[in-house]
C-alpha cells in the first residue's frame, strides 16, 4: 500500500496534543510546526486520522513542495505532480489556497495557474482533450510561504470539527476541536467527573464524554476521500470497526453542566442526545452564583466575556464570582478559557499554568488551576 506524507492543521497551541494523538493512531515520523502536525502513513492511516483525531481540523495528503519565483515556476512545479494517481478521469478538482510573503501575491492568478497545470497534466495522462469533472471532488489546496509552494489534497471535505451532533448552537460556541484539546490538557480520564457551569451548546460535556469513553469523533460521519475512485471501501469499513472496538463502555465517566439561560440548557440536552452520550451527562438550568462544588471534579468552562455576550464590566463581575466559587481543596481542578488579559486579577489568584490559544480569531489564554 502506498505511503503518504499527511498534514493536519490545528489550533495554534494544540500542536503537542495533536502530536500525541497522531502517534497514538500509529502515524510515523510525526513532526509539529506552528498550527500544523505532519506525519507519514498509508491510506489506512488517512482513514484512521479522519475518524479518530479529535484536535485536527482536516487531513491533507501533501503532494509536493517546491520553490516558485514566477508563474512559470509554479506551472511547471504543479504539472510535475502525479495527480492521476489520485484523481479519476471524470472527477473534479477545484483549487483554493493562500500566499504570504512571496513573489506570487495574487491568489486568483495562483489558483488559475495551478488549475491549468493540473488540467494539462490530467489531459495528457488520460489522453483526452476535455475533463468534464462531474465525479467526486478532490479539493486541491495550496500554500505559498516565502516563495515555497506546498500542494495538498484534502481528504476530509467538511472540517473535522463537524462531528454531526451540533446542528444547533448558541451565540458563542467553542469549536469542537478546540474543546477537545482543552479536555486533553485537563487530563480527563475514563473515571473523571466533569462539570461545565457555562455549558452553552454542551460542547465541553460531549467532547469530555467522547474522550473518556474512547469514542472516535468522526465515527458517525463521512469524508470526501471515501467517494474517490481510488478509495477502498474495505479500508474505511475496517477503520470504523476498529474505532467501535475501542469504545470503553465500562468507563465510570460522568458529567454535569448548567447554564443560566434555559434555552442553552435545552440546546445542550438536544446535542447531548444526538451525540449518543445522554446516559453519562446531566444538564440543567442554574446560575454560577449557585455553584456547589463536589469532590474531585474537573471543571472546564468558557465563561461569557465582554466582546461577545456580556458587557466587559459584567464579565469582570462574573470572574469575581467564579473566583469565590472555584475554591482550592476537595481535589477539584479548573480549566477556564478567556480572552480577558486581566482575568486572573478579577478571579482573585494567578493560574498555576497558562497556555495561549485561539478561539476562532480571538486570542485567549487557558487558565489552569490544579494545585
Amino acid at each position: 500500500m502506498n505511503r503518504y506524507k499527511i498534514s493536519c492543521p490545528c489550533h495554534f497551541g494544540l500542536e503537542s496534543v495533536l502530536t500525541f494523538e497522531a502517534k497514538k493512531i500509529g502515524a510515523e515520523n510525526v513532526t509539529a510546526d506552528n498550527g500544523r502536525v505532519t506525519f507519514e502513513g498509508d491510506m489506512s492511516i488517512v482513514a484512521r486520522a479522519n475518524i479518530c483525531l479529535s484536535t485536527a481540523e482536516r487531513v491533507l495528503i501533501q503532494l509536493a513542495e517546491f520553490k516558485a519565483l514566477s508563474f512559470e515556476d509554479l506551472f511547471q512545479g504543479v504539472r510535475s505532480i502525479p495527480f492521476e494517481e489520485f484523481i479519476g478521469k471524470t472527477e473534479a478538482f477545484p483549487v483554493k489556497g493562500y500566499s504570504l510573503n512571496s513573489q506570487l501575491r495574487s491568489i486568483p492568478d495562483c489558483q488559475s495557474v495551478i488549475k491549468k497545470a493540473a488540467v494539462e497534466r490530467m489531459k495528457e495522462k488520460y489522453g483526452v482533450n476535455w475533463l468534464d469533472e462531474t465525479g467526486a471532488v478532490h479539493q486541491i489546496q495550496f500554500g505559498i510561504m516565502k516563495d515555497i509552494v506546498t500542494v495538498y489534497l484534502d481528504t476530509s471535505g467538511a472540517g473535522l470539527h463537524k462531528r454531526g451532533y451540533r446542528r444547533n448552537s448558541n451565540l458563542a460556541p467553542i469549536k469542537e476541536t478546540l474543546a477537545a484539546g482543552i479536555i486533553d490538557l485537563a487530563h480527563v480520564r475514563e473515571n473523571s467527573f466533569v462539570c461545565d457551569p457555562f455549558c452553552g451548546s454542551g460542547t465541553f460535556l460531549i467532547e469530555s464524554a467522547y474522550k473518556a469513553l474512547g469514542i472516535a469523533p468522526g465515527i458517525n460521519r463521512k469524508f470526501s476521500a471515501e467517494k474517490w475512485e481510488i478509495s477502498d471501501s474495505e479500508i474505511w469499513a475496517a477503520e470504523r470497526k476498529r474505532a467501535v472496538s475501542l469504545v470503553r463502555k465500562d468507563a465510570q465517566f460522568r458529567a454535569t453542566g448548567y447554564d443560566a439561560d434555559d434555552e442553552c440548557v435545552m440546546l445542550s440536552n438536544d446535542n447531548i442526545k444526538k451525540a449518543g452520550v445522554a446516559s453519562r451527562i446531566t444538564a440543567y438550568q442554574a446560575d454560577i452564583r449557585n455553584f456547589d462544588e463536589v469532590e474531585n471534579a474537573v471543571v472546564i468552562c468558557n465563561p461569557p466575556y465582554g466582546e461577545r455576550m456580556l458587557e466587559i464590566k459584567e464579565a469582570e463581575e462574573l470572574y469575581k464570582v467564579m473566583g469565590r466559587k472555584f475554591t482550592k481543596g476537595k481535589g477539584n481542578t479548573y480549566y477556564i478559557i478567556s480572552p480577558h488579559e486581566n482575568f486572573e486579577h478579577f478571579f482573585g489568584r494567578p493560574a498555576d499554568k497558562r497556555r495561549k490559544l485561539y478561539n476562532g480569531m480571538i486570542k485567549c489564554q487557558l487558565f489552569m488551576y490544579f494545585k
